[in-house]
């Protein structure tokens, strides 16, 4: 039986993302309808990216071909669950009440190793760090290719779905908390964190051309997140009109974020206990914090003895405020003030790419 998306595949990504910038076709793009038969797509999300082969745009036509809505999904390649929505939503063959463009980005390092498991490929660059100019590298490319794409479908919003690896709720992110904004959000959750860092994020790069926002929608691998995905996902592609002048539901916005990381050149680990390999340990159920209140004296993890200062909290100005925040107590690390954590993690590999985690107000 014939691929549906042979042909189609023909149009794999070309030397740039093997490093040779002579490439000019970075993004591939399927029509849904001649495409896809929904019959015939793979049920395994794996085997959907191999047939699609690299960064791809599937264009899906709605019941109101004249509006066009953006979903993002697999930036970060180890979160799966927004690729696990739209797959869902392909085979059951729903009609959107838009036109809508899926991004699926992330597809080779998704691929790499035992599929999954990687943020990006190693050696290689966050596809969601690299959405600002210049767009220098072959990750930046791309993300400058399908930024064209997007903003040439005149679209009315976009969200980018997410997974985390700390025990939160389903909550957004973005630069910009207008209605448009806070209402996508609620089609999700009932959290915003409004943040102006400057990482180089997709929501970044649209945020003035059309609402955009980050949903975050639990745990990768969990079957619950990958609910909260497809339900929110559900509600978007079926609501007939997106309010863009009053906020239509209640969200809790959060503010001023000030992104925690541990500083270049120190080990980190994370147990019930101090590692005496690392500079700083932190402890394994750390995110149990996410979104609450944490207390002035509570105990973060532990410090190695005589280990220099392992820790950089960066805000809007870009000042270390880390001291303001932490302080070192009989070798252990606590907060120094009352504070609300977020996206706190308890995976290495994402902390020492990443952040270990935000504070908001």
């Amino acid at each position: 039986m014939k691929n549906p998306v042979e042909g189609v595949v023909e149009g794999v990504v070309k030397g740039v993302m093997n490093g040779d910038p002579s490439g000019t076709e970075l993004v591939r793009i399927v029509d849904a309808a001649r495409d896809l038969a929904p019959r015939m797509i793979p049920g395994d999300p794996a085997d959907f990216l191999r047939w699609l082969g690299g960064p791809t745009l599937i264009r899906q036509v709605g019941r109101d071909p004249s509006r066009t809505r953006i979903v993002s999904t697999l930036l970060h390649a180890n979160e799966p669950s927004g690729l696990v929505a739209v797959l869902r939503w392909l085979r059951n063959a729903m009609v959107p009440e838009t036109n809508v463009l899926f991004a699926i980005t992330s597809v080779e390092a998704a691929l790499a190793g035992d599929g999954f498991a990687h943020r990006f490929l190693p050696g290689r660059v966050d596809m969601n760090r690299c959405w600002l100019p210049p767009y220098s590298g072959a990750e930046a490319r791309v993300a400058h290719e399908m930024l064209a794409l997007m903003r040439q479908s005149g679209a009315e919003c976009l969200v980018d779905i997410h997974n985390n690896t700390g025990h939160n709720p389903p909550y957004g992110v973005g630069p910009l908390p207008g209605a448009a904004e806070l209402n996508l959000v609620a089609l999700w959750g009932d959290r915003f964190i409004h943040s102006p860092l400057q990482l180089g994020t997709l929501v970044e790069a649209t945020c003035d051309d059309f609402p955009s926002i980050t949903i975050e929608c639990g745990r990768s691998f969990d079957p619950v997140a990958d609910e909260v995905a497809y339900a929110g996902l559900v509600r978007l592609l079926e609501l007939p009109h997106l309010e863009i002048r009053r906020q239509t539901a209640p969200i809790r916005v959060m503010t001023d974020p000030v992104r925690v990381s541990v500083r270049s050149g120190f080990e980190l680990a994370f147990g019930d206990r101090p590692d005496r390999d690392a500079d700083l340990t932190i402890a394994l159920d750390i995110d149990r914090h996410n979104f609450e209140r944490m207390p002035a004296g509570t105990a973060i993890g532990w410090l190695r003895a005589g280990s220099e200062w392992p820790l950089e909290a960066l805000g809007e100005q870009s000042d270390d405020v880390s001291r303001d925040y932490f302080e070192a107590a009989d070798g252990r690390l606590i907060s120094r003030r009352s504070m609300i954590p977020v996206m706190m993690t308890t995976n290495r590999d994402n902390a020492l790419a990443d952040c270990l985690f935000y504070i908001v107000q």
